[in-house]
């Protein structure tokens, strides 16, 4: 992941030393105990109160572990970057250069569904993020693109049976997205409030996550057409600001939402966001005692994390890690983290691009193959592994 925001602005100091994530949890565990800072911006744009989602189950945290060892599922992959689990088991993966869509049966056998003609791959920028809203009577696959003008959400129906979806026309969901070669986000979740959340990058342009016009360096909240949530924070698409490059949002089983972030030198942060919440960036990077933003849960160096997606089993998140090729699991209760996080399979799998958990099971997605890593025989790589109920 390229840290310099390409605009000859220099690298800004962080409020903390460069502490392992360790000792940075323990740091944040005693800020959690105080209570998140007030999110809400002191300017004009401060935002009036909005609905947070419904929370999935009011039950005690339920923390979940590794019950094996991740086993390949599908290998050699082309710069995979995003995979969801369909109801029915199926798994649909995204290529971020050729703007592939590709489907995986239960057998791990591969074919296209069909590819999205608009992706202008550049940089960091292609087809990215995917989210697949299942009905009884439909089904339509939601997509991040990188495209000549922008970066854009779009959808299309996805039809036929398993082993042979394909991919109907392209709809437009929201456009005019900046982008960039670098910080484009690009991931895209459904909520348990049945909203469509869209991360976004900064574009390289630190002061438009600043910008509550901007759609740069933003969450953005937005109903399935694709207009703001008529209960968003600032009367707009945005639900939340002052982030440089998000790559995973999940929600915990009581309906709390977490980011990651890449930061630019020296901290990547885990965030739990609050409608209206400010980040910092560019202001600060991770911890800050200025009470205009709110810090991040869990902070690292870029060499343990470059965070991209998070998946969520009950009140434990697992974290994939780019640069530090490995998958932190962090358990967390009432939006705080319980105890420190946990690093996983430690320079055994790559670079870990994307984490979704399908019932039981987390699936994870490594990325070697994009020009900041050397791809072995056999990556790129879609892997399974079982879950199990812990402590």
């Amino acid at each position: 992941m390229k840290r310099s925001t390409g605009t000859g602005i220099p690298s800004r100091p962080a409020r903390t030393g460069a502490l392992p994530a360790t000792l940075l949890v323990s740091t944040l565990l005693l800020s959690a105990c105080t209570g998140p800072a007030d999110p809400r911006p002191s300017d004009p744009a401060t935002p009036v109160p909005s609905a947070t989602p419904t929370p999935t189950a009011e039950t005690a945290p339920a923390w979940w572990r590794p019950a094996a060892s991740p086993v390949d599922v599908v290998t050699q992959l082309e710069v995979p970057w995003s995979v969801v689990v369909l109801a029915d088991g199926t798994q649909l993966v995204s290529q971020r250069d050729d703007g592939a869509v590709l489907e995986v049966d239960a057998e791990g056998a591969v074919r296209v569904a069909g590819e999205i003609d608009l992706t202008a791959a550049v940089g960091e920028g292609g087809l990215l993020g995917i989210a697949v809203r299942e009905t009884d009577d439909d089904a339509l696959l939601y997509a991040y693109v990188t495209t000549a003008d922008d970066n854009r959400v779009v959808r299309m129906r996805l039809d036929g049976e398993a082993g042979d979806r394909r991919l109907g026309s392209v709809e437009v969901v929201i456009v005019g997205i900046p982008r960039d070669r670098v910080h484009n986000g690009g991931r895209i979740a459904f909520g348990p409030d049945g909203m469509l959340y869209v991360a976004t990058g900064d574009a390289g342009r630190p002061e438009s996550a600043q910008d509550p016009a901007s759609l740069a360096g933003k969450i953005l909240r937005l109903t399935p057409e694709g207009e703001p949530a008529s209960d968003n924070p600032f009367g707009t698409a945005v639900y939340s600001l002052g982030h440089r490059n998000v790559q995973g949002l999940a929600w915990t089983q009581d309906g709390t939402l977490w980011a990651s972030e890449f930061g630019q030198d020296r901290f990547d942060e885990l965030n739990r966001i609050d409608a209206g919440g400010n980040y910092g960036w560019p202001e600060v990077e991770g911890m800050s005692d200025d009470d205009r933003f709110t810090s991040p849960l869990v902070a690292w160096t870029p060499e343990e994390a470059s965070p991209s997606g998070i998946a969520a089993r009950g009140s434990t998140l697992f974290v994939a890690g780019l640069r530090g090729e490995r998958v932190w699991q962090i358990d967390v209760d009432g939006g705080a983290v319980v105890g420190e996080p946990v690093a996983l399979w430690e320079g055994e799998l790559g670079r870990v691009r994307d984490a979704v958990v399908a019932g039981d099971d987390l699936w994870l997605l490594t990325n070697n193959t994009d020009g900041r890593g050397n791809a072995a025989a056999g990556d790129d790589r879609l892997m399974r592994v079982p879950l199990a109920s812990g402590e």
